[in-house]
Order: structure tokens, then sequence, then C-alpha cells
């Protein structure tokens, strides 16, 4: 059976918006909401705002408002992972499902190929994740990435390009590193190798930041000669 783009993000869209994922979305917020605290919530509601507008100024296009509906998600998911260390699967699902819609609407011409790309770019380093999480299973008999962490990558892999994929990880790498080193020279906190830390917290905002530069400099080709 032949489908148009218009479908696909028609049937896309319900997905995101039928009545048995909204109950569960509204459930996991109204569970993160209340085991954060006010400080917590006031600086996820500060990037929640930065992101939003970044997206619509800087992307003027329609892109724009794809960007600012990645934006709410990935700190959604930065903000749900750093207080109870769990990316939902619903949030997970809502930024797969509009990437795909993004890619399929952005490339109409070609929307069978361009979901295709989509799904692979998904697929591989979701692959890539979950075979570092087994290896670190085997070797240190311990979980050493969350599944959540797995999905993740596959909404990188979805939104980014081959080349920006990695630069998203490595982004998150540093930044978690980042933030042992300050737990422990700043905090004077002990940080052990099973020290649990929420990668997800990094990874999701990379995943906006590594977008909106690279969507940027193809709207700004001349930005990246500086």
């Amino acid at each position: 059976m032949r489908c148009t783009a218009e479908q696909v993000s028609s049937s896309s869209a319900w997905m995101i918006l039928s009545p048995p994922l909204l109950a569960r979305w509204r459930a996991s917020v109204s569970r993160t909401a209340s085991a954060m605290r006010a400080v917590h919530i006031a600086v996820a509601s500060v990037a929640l705002f930065i992101g939003v507008v970044a997206s619509v100024v800087l992307v003027p296009d329609s892109r724009g408002a794809w960007g600012a509906g990645l934006a709410v998600l990935m700190v959604a998911i930065a903000a749900v992972d750093a207080r109870r260390f769990i990316i939902p699967d619903e949030l997970t699902a809502a930024a797969l499902a509009l990437g795909l819609v993004y890619a399929a609407v952005e490339d109409s011409e070609i929307w069978v190929q361009a979901l295709a790309w989509s799904v692979l770019r998904g697929v591989v380093p979701a692959v890539a994740f979950l075979g570092v999480r087994a290896g670190y299973r085997r070797w240190r008999g311990r979980e050493g990435i969350g599944l959540g962490d797995v999905k993740l990558a596959a909404v990188a892999g979805v939104w980014l390009d081959w080349q920006t994929i990695p630069i998203a990880i490595e982004i998150a790498a540093v930044a978690g590193l980042g933030a042992y080193l300050i737990m422990h020279l700043y905090f004077h906190r002990t940080v052990r190798p099973t020290t649990r830390l929420p990668f997800g917290l990094f990874l999701a905002p990379a995943i906006w930041i590594v977008w909106i530069l690279d969507t940027t400099l193809l709207l700004y080709p001349s930005a990246a000669s500086f």
C-alpha cells in the first residue's frame, strides 16, 4: 500500500497524541515534578525557555518549530533522568516519532528514502550503545549503560547526521566527566567507579545543541568560516 508523507505525518502525530500515551506522559511529568526541588524546576524552566526561543529565533523557517519540539522533549528527558535516573519510554517514543515525521516532511519528495536513512541512523548508535552495555556488563559484572540511554542514542541518530552523531556523544561524555570532577573537587563528594551518573542529563541537551548548530550552519554557511 502506498502512502504519502502527509499520511505518515498524520499517523505519527496521532501516535504521539493518542490518549493512552498522553495519560502516561502526564503521570510521568507529575511524578517528576513532585520529586523535583524548586531550584531544579527553575533550572529546567530556564533551559526550556532558552531551547524554544533559540530554536525559533535562530531557525526562523518551519524547522524552528521542529527544533522547539525537540528542545521541549530533550529538557524533559534531562530533567527526569537527573532526578529519577530513568528515561521514560513515552518521552523517547515522542522524540523518535517527531524526528521521523520531521525527516519525512523535510524531504517530502523522497520521504521513503529519508525515513529509511533516518531509521538506519537511529539503529546504528543504538546498537553501538547496546554493545557497550553488554561488554561492560560482561567485564565488570554490572550495568554501565541503561536501556534508556540506548534508546536515547537512537533519538540522536534519527535527528542528527552521520557526521554530527559522534559530536553529540562526545559533548555528553565530556560534560559527564566534568560533572564528576566538579562533584569531587568542588563539592568534595566521594566519586567511585560505581557512582551513578544520569547520562541522559548530558546526552539529551547535546542532541539539541548539535542539531541547532548544524541547522544554523546550513542556513548561514558564512558562519562556518569564523
